[in-house]
């Protein structure tokens, strides 16, 4: 089962994540948006009303004004990864941006696994934003032209 994330989940997201990424890097990173109010939604995956794995979006500011997110982090269970819990949270999550309003979505990913979304570096070459021109930055336009000409894009200060 996916669905949104309850404060009472944070816990549990805290440990996919850190079990996930091998570190608590990426679990403080969540902490952190959640703690400057920088995100948009998050959603878990639930089996057997345990979270094994989780996704979330958080604003982007971008200078066209219009809201636009960042997927990050994305984590499963190591003992569920492989399995295709991830796909689902990035399409539920993707679907969620759609309904929050996003016109666009920006992740710093494996290429190889987010183009079966339809990420690509492509897609996000008019992004001034740290991670430009880095193959991992990929973009997803959820509304047509969302990333057409240049635009600057500040992720939030827990990315710094």
């Amino acid at each position: 089962m996916i669905r949104y994330a309850r404060p009472s989940d944070h816990p549990a997201i805290a440990a996919v994540v850190t079990a996930a990424f091998g570190r608590p890097d990426e679990a403080a990173l969540a902490t952190r948006l959640r703690a400057d109010e920088d995100t948009l939604f998050e959603m878990v995956a639930e089996e057997d009303g345990e979270v094994v794995g989780h996704v979330l979006f958080s604003r982007l500011w971008v200078d066209r004004f219009e809201l636009y997110g960042a997927l990050a982090p994305l984590a499963v269970r190591p003992d569920r990864q492989g399995q295709g819990l991830g796909g689902k949270l990035v399409r539920a999550g993707l679907e969620g941006a759609r309904e929050f309003g996003c016109h666009g979505v920006l992740v710093l990913g494996d290429p190889a696994y987010y183009d079966r979304f339809g990420f690509s570096a492509e897609a996000a070459r008019d992004v001034n934003a740290p991670y430009r021109g880095l193959a991992a930055f990929q973009a997803l336009a959820l509304e047509e032209d969302a990333f057409q000409g240049p635009m600057m894009a500040a992720y939030p200060d827990a990315f710094g």
